[in-house]
């Protein structure tokens, strides 16, 4: 069982926090494997239950940016109090002047200080960029977003990071799904968070029906194990690429509630589907080897959250 599930310091559409239980009592790879995670996101699913060696990927250089930056430790958690104390007092003082000053800031310098300012002072917490790669999301009209508490949490879930990655054979990198996933061999497994076909997608590439209909194919003439979520239903309709494009998958559903989103009507309840290319409930027990990477000195830090669902 995992002790605790931390939580990464980018928030993204979609996170799956409250699924890292449930994935990982299913997945299937022993600690000699590698983890491959294609589409990193926010990277929670990974970060908690990756094995020794893994490689995650995005097409978002930003966050991979930003993860890379602290495994070198060119941003360190002391950094980040140092940069969110001096910024968030701006934010304060200037209010939505300051937030698209850093904007503009980021969108012309890429630092991935900037991406970490925006992503927590955002509107909703989303990560969307326009056609030209610009981060466009609009200020979150919170002045006093960067509270003393708020960035400590901040600076806690960075400083996990700073404990495991030394412990770990992590490599973080920005290329497609097809190049990450050609890696996987017999023994590896592969997790797949991609975007979410059939519903509105704006997060850093778009995805459609040939894109899905391509990770299917890299999936399924690997020689790993994989899983991938998707959504299956809510109350409004089903869909329908999983009959049509994932047939002949395993599939566990799960409830799963979306917190973020550009609309409060598409913050609702969702039955998430598990897919996979074996059946899970044939794994061995011992599978959960992952007991947490962290020692017990985090339990006391703010910003951990407990592993209910």
């Amino acid at each position: 069982m995992l002790k605790k599930i931390h939580i990464p310091p980018v928030k993204i559409q979609g996170i799956k926090t409250k699924l890292v239980e449930t994935i990982a009592d299913n997945i299937c790879i022993d600690e000699n494997g590698t983890w491959y995670e294609p589409f990193m996101g926010s990277g929670v699913v990974g970060l908690n239950l990756a094995p020794h060696n893994a490689v995650f990927s995005d097409t978002n250089p930003h966050t991979i940016a930003l993860y890379n930056a602290i495994k070198d430790k060119t941003i360190t958690s002391g950094i980040v109090r140092s940069f969110l104390e001096e910024e968030g007092a701006k934010l304060a003082e200037k209010d939505q002047e300051h937030y698209y000053f850093i904007r503009d800031r980021f969108n012309k310098d890429h630092d991935p200080l900037d991406f970490l300012f925006l992503n927590r002072s955002c509107f909703n917490g989303m990560i969307r960029f326009n056609r030209y790669y610009k981060f466009n999301v609009p200020y979150g009209h919170k002045p006093d977003r960067f509270a003393k508490a708020y960035i400590t949490k901040i600076v806690n879930q960075v400083k996990y990071l700073e404990t495991v990655f030394p412990k770990n054979n992590w490599e973080f990198r920005c290329c497609s799904f097809e190049e990450t996933i050609a890696l996987a061999k017999q023994g590896d497994f592969i997790y797949c968070d991609p975007p979410y076909i059939g519903r509105h997608v704006d997060y850093y590439d778009s995805w459609d029906e040939n894109q899905e209909k391509a990770l299917r194919d890299a999936l399924f003439n690997s020689k790993a194990y994989f899983m991938l979520s998707t959504w299956d239903e809510n109350k409004y309709r089903k869909n329908e690429y999983i009959d049509s494009v994932w047939d002949g998958c395993f599939k566990l559903n799960v409830e799963h509630f979306y917190h973020i989103g550009a609309k409060e009507s598409n913050r609702n309840s969702m039955t998430e589907a598990l897919l996979m290319n074996y059946d899970p409930s044939t794994i061995i027990s011992s599978n959960a080897f992952r007991l947490g990477h962290e020692p017990d000195i985090f339990d006391l830090f703010n910003g951990l959250e407990s592993k209910s669902v």
